[in-house]
């Protein structure tokens, strides 16, 4: 898994592995968990990534799940984004999404039997102002999940995509506090979500009890943007 030393990432490490889960996680800043295989990885160097993968799959064998959870946020309005900032949220979201399939995928296609699940945002789907490149990168995530089912569902392999709303975490607490204080006001349940709500959703598409699901996008939101 992509991104999981803090907030939601961590959250469904701890939970796959209270379900049975060897689990091994990447991360770029701060300190590794103890009780994981964690190995540090910026998602935006070319062959980081297959650094990880090598590593991971020495020491646990080829990933049978795998979740792209790595996140960064860049708050500026579309006009005013720049190409840098742009590039760098896709690559962090999308690219490393997409790489990471590829990455996994032979070891799956082996097996007969996998998962990816792609952590995306309900403000992919509602749209979120000065969010430009953060909204699109999460809604393409959706684009990337059901291709690759069409792809991969032959081989026993599903994809698909959890859309998490306004979450307690602290990269949420980073978002400026109108904007998100709005969000708060159109989620039917008024209040925030937990990582451990989200990373239960994870655990459902990562099981046996999600087998004929694949495609879908999995809204953890209370009810906010209910119906994408």
């Amino acid at each position: 898994m992509t991104g999981g030393n803090r907030g939601i990432g961590l959250a469904i490490a701890h939970a796959l592995a209270e379900s049975g889960r060897r689990v091994a996680i990447t991360y770029r800043l701060g300190e590794p968990p103890p009780g994981f295989l964690a190995v540090r990885c910026d998602m935006n160097e070319k062959t980081a990534l297959d650094r990880a993968m090598e590593v991971v799959t020495e020491a646990q064998g080829a990933p049978e799940i795998v979740v792209a959870n790595a996140g960064i946020s860049h708050s500026t309005v579309a006009t005013a984004t720049g190409r840098a900032a742009w590039k760098e949220v896709l690559d962090t979201h999308l690219t490393a999404a997409f790489r990471l399939a590829q990455a996994a995928v032979s070891g799956m296609l082996a097996a007969r039997w996998g998962r990816i699940v792609l952590i995306s945002s309900v403000v992919g789907f509602t749209g979120s102002p000065g969010q430009a490149a953060y909204t699109t990168s999460k809604a393409a995530m959706l684009g990337l999940a059901r291709t690759l089912s069409w792809e991969l569902g032959p081989h026993g392999i599903t994809s698909n995509v959890i859309a998490p709303g306004v979450i307690d975490t602290r990269l949420a607490q980073g978002n400026r506090p109108k904007p998100r204080d709005q969000f708060l006001t159109m989620t039917p349940l008024r209040r925030y979500g937990t990582p451990e709500e989200v990373a239960a959703a994870v655990c459902f598409l990562a099981g046996e009890e999600a087998s004929y699901i694949t495609g879908a996008v999995l809204p953890v939101s209370g009810g906010l943007g209910m119906g994408l």
